[in-house]
């Protein structure tokens, strides 16, 4: 009896390699410079969050469009200069959706702009820590040092990031 084996193979990309085609329809790929640990943490989220939908839970879309922004698959181009409003979304989302994975842990500041920066994260540590800033003031994030509540925008040292009420 013989047997075949399905062979899985890699989606047609445009030469460029910002989009692949499937059926003839280009969908953004994902950014090829976020580390793998982060990226399949992302992935994860994506895929609970797909679940979600189906199960009609009440924050599921925005739980896709944050990991899907953090992927840079939606919002601001990967590929295009990391700067503005469009950026700063990103890096909003990719706080959202690390912080909804690691749920009763935390996330450095760190891993964001690793996830974002690409071999350039450390230029990215004052832009996460801005928009961590806003994060909190809204709720949506708790910084905390040492095991304690701070301002990110008055700490010095290392902080941690912990999902907040809002979120």
């Amino acid at each position: 009896m013989a047997t075949s084996t399905a062979h899985r193979t890699e989606p047609e990309r445009t030469p460029d390699g910002h989009h692949f085609v499937i059926d003839g329809r280009r969908w953004r790929a994902t950014d090829p410079s976020i580390p793998d640990s982060f990226r399949q943490e992302l992935v994860d989220e994506l895929m609970d969050a797909r679940r979600a939908v189906k199960a009609n839970e009440t924050d599921a879309r925005t739980r896709v469009q944050d990991a899907k922004v953090a992927l840079g698959e939606r919002g601001h181009a990967w590929w295009e200069e990391s700067a503005g409003a469009g950026f700063d979304s990103r890096i909003a989302s990719t706080i959202r959706a690390l912080t909804r994975k690691r749920a009763g842990s935390s996330i450095c500041p760190s891993d964001v702009a690793r996830t974002i920066g690409g071999e350039s994260w450390r230029d990215r540590m004052d832009d996460v820590r801005r928009v961590a800033h806003a994060l909190a003031a809204h709720g949506e994030i708790v910084v905390t040092q040492k095991g304690e509540p701070v301002r990110i925008d008055r700490a010095r040292g290392p902080v941690r990031i912990v999902a907040g009420p809002a979120l």
